[in-house]
This record gives structure tokens, sequence and C-alpha cells, in this order.
């Protein structure tokens, strides 16, 4: 089946006067010799977009207000299309402050909303404009222009749009892979991979962010099938060899996933305590299918009271050093698996904010502890963002800790 472009306009009529940047998508592709194999123009509803998606891993450029039910939609159908979970991006939450501050109006109350994107998104500043963002997967590419951003758009269709419209329609076989680490910032492992990403050739390299994630997805093309198979292969190699135990998984793989497959896989049971995420870890957890199998209990203890009752955390420990330390955050681990008699136990405890920091612990200051087979300890990280990224960031490091524990596959 051969790649197609598709245009989508949302939440405008094929004679509206206001898509014009669905008209210049058309005409900038049409000029450069790129066909559009559909031009549609759809209401506010998940299922016709669904239905107006290229689903023969090509290329799909939606035109749709960043606000209202219409972004909404469009973010739940990619994601969808994609495969991937919807993330808050605290890059996109950043560009919505500054959009808003600059024309001297409050942002609204639902930002965060606005901000959730597809995992892997790639966010596109645009001028004058709110930002317009890309996806790029194996099952197809997808890029979001939000309505209004004239200013911008010319720019980004020759930089962004058709070089990735050529990049699906171009003849042969193209494979992409997505590895995803963990614990690694974007800066170190485009420094680890510098040599990979100034090659020449027929794989190429690019370095994502990832909420609380790095992902680094190759692109392999090959005159047959076979041939970008084995290209993509060669290069998986050597990319894994240089992120070594910070890759936890490639394409659909999750954290709550691999983790749950190791533990699985070696007969262990987990029992976790959550204070400053409020359960978020348990959640992920239990969100895969069969996690009855490995997953125990999790408790929530908010209070020092919750801490010492329910987990006999030392009242001595809470004094001496406080409900977020590396001391409590061990004897929550020690705490919970004695409860739930698990050799396995995770702890989080920490200051998600916006309140409640210190110059000695700030907002965003967490304590994570790991209990393995009678062996407590505790990691420190000062995380940054919103009360949700806190949250976020904090469970998937949490996961991650276990996951290295448990050693490979």
């Amino acid at each position: 089946m051969t790649a197609s472009v598709h245009v989508v306009s949302v939440g405008v009529g094929p004679f509206a006067a206001g898509d014009t940047e669905g008209g210049a998508v058309v005409a900038a592709l049409a000029s450069a010799g790129v066909p559009v194999a559909a031009r549609v123009f759809i209401e506010e509803d998940d299922a016709a977009l669904e239905h107006s998606l290229a689903s023969d891993g090509g290329l799909t450029v939606i035109v749709a207000g960043a606000g209202g039910s219409a972004g909404d939609i469009v973010r739940r159908a990619i994601a969808r299309a994609a495969g991937v979970r919807l993330a808050l991006s605290e890059r996109m939450l950043a560009a919505l402050e500054e959009f808003y501050q600059h024309r001297d109006r409050p942002l609204p109350r639902r930002a965060e909303r606005l901000a959730l994107l597809p995992q892997g998104a790639v966010l596109c500043p645009m001028a004058g404009g709110e930002p317009a963002w890309i996806l790029d997967t194996a099952r197809a590419a997808f890029v979001v222009l939000p309505r209004g951003a004239h200013a911008g758009i010319e720019a980004l269709i020759e930089q962004q749009v058709l070089p990735l419209a050529r990049a699906r329609l171009s003849r042969g076989a193209v494979m992409v892979r997505t590895l995803k680490t963990a614990d690694a910032s974007v800066s170190d492992v485009e420094d680890r991979l510098v040599d990979f990403l100034a090659r020449d050739g027929d794989v190429s390299l690019l370095v994502v962010p990832a909420e609380a994630e790095v992902w680094v997805r190759l692109r392999a093309r090959g005159a047959t099938p076979a041939e970008a198979s084995d290209g993509l292969a060669a290069a998986e190699a050597e990319v894994l060899a240089v992120l070594g135990d910070d890759c936890y998984g490639r394409d659909a793989d999750t954290l709550e996933r691999v983790v749950g497959t190791r533990l699985r896989a070696r007969g262990l049971t987990l029992a976790v305590a959550e204070s400053c995420t409020g359960g978020l870890l348990g959640h992920r957890l239990t969100s895969v299918a069969g996690s009855s199998a490995y997953f125990e209990r999790g408790v929530i203890v908010y209070s020092n009271d919750a801490k010492m009752e329910l987990l006999g955390v030392p009242e001595s420990v809470l004094r001496a050093h406080g409900a977020v330390s590396g001391p409590a955050a061990e004897a929550m681990a020690r705490g919970v698996c004695a409860m739930a008699r698990t050799p396995c136990g995770l702890s989080i405890t920490g200051i998600a904010g916006p309140e409640g920091g210190t110059p000695a612990k700030p907002v965003g200051t967490v304590f994570i502890g790991l209990a393995f087979d009678g062996e407590a300890t505790a990691r420190r990280f000062l995380f940054s963002g919103d009360r949700n990224a806190i949250k976020w960031q904090s469970s998937s490091m949490a996961l991650d800790m276990l996951r290295r524990r448990l050693g490979g596959d």
C-alpha cells in the first residue's frame, strides 16, 4: 500500500473563509510536487476525525483550534491512532503561558488540559501564535497546526511538513524504531549519540524529549522491507550498546509494563506506599492487564500519623529527618513490605508544590525508597514543573529504580 498525505480541517466547512492554514498547506504541497490524497472538512467529532486520518503509514496534517473541544478531539484521536498515551507537556504549558502573557491575557484555567499531548510529540514554535506539534511514529505521522498562526505557517510548512511528506511518500521501504530511556537527560543522550546524529546514510536518528523520559527514534530506508529491516537492526544494536541500561524498552513499551513483566518472570510481588503522588504509582502499575499476578497492594499515607500507624515508620525518624527524607522513604518501603509480606516495596515522599518548599527542601524535592529482599535504599530527586509533572516524574523514577534492581530480561 502506498503512503498518502491527508489534510484535515476541524470545525470549519468547505466554503469557510477562515481555513487559510489548510489552504496554504495544500498549495505548498502541490507546488512541491507532493500529491494530497484527501482534503477533508469535518465537524468537531471524534469518529469523523479518526476516519479522516491517513491509515497507510502516511502523513496527516490537521488544522484545528488549540482550545475548546476541537483541540481535545485532535489530541485524543492522534494518541489512539499512534498507540501512545496523553501526558502533560511542560514545554507546551510554558509556550501557552508565554503566548497568553504577550497578549496580556490570563492563562485559562484549563491550561493543563490544553497542554496534554501524545507522548513523543515535538513542539514547533509559531511566530505570533500557539505552538504547532508533530508526532512521527512507525504507524503514521501527524502535524497539528493551530488555527490563526498565519505568521509562522510558511516556515513551518517548508521546514517540517514538506520534508515529512516527502519522507513518507518516497519510494522504497521505511521502518521506524523508538528506543525509550529513563533517568537520562536529553543533553546526555545527545552527547552519547553525537556520532550517530552527525552521520549521513539510510538510517536517521532523532532524540525526542518525552515526559520524564527521553526517546531515540531510528528511521531506516531501503529498496525493500528486508533491506530497511537489516539497516534498522544494525543501527539499533549500535545505539543500544551506547544507551546501556538507561534504555528500558522500545516502541509501545512502558515502564510499568516492563516492570510488571520482570516481576512476573521472577515470581515476585510488590507493594507500594505513596505520599505526594497520592496513588499515581499504584494506578500506573495496575493499568497493565494481569497486574494482579504481581501487585499486592498500595497504601496512601499523607500524614505523619498515617506513616506511623499503617507502616510503622518510627516517630524518631520523622522528628530527626522529617517526612520528606531518605530515612523516612526507607522506613516506608520496609514498612509496606512487612505489612503486605512482599519481597519488593516502593515508597514516594516529597513536596509536589506549589507550596510547602523550604531552602533546604524546595518544591520538587522527592525521596524514593526501594526495599528488596530485606534491604532498603533511598534516592533524592529534584524535579521541575508543576504539581502534576512532579508527581508523574516521581512515579516514573520509582518504576525505573525497581526495573534496574530487578535486572535485565
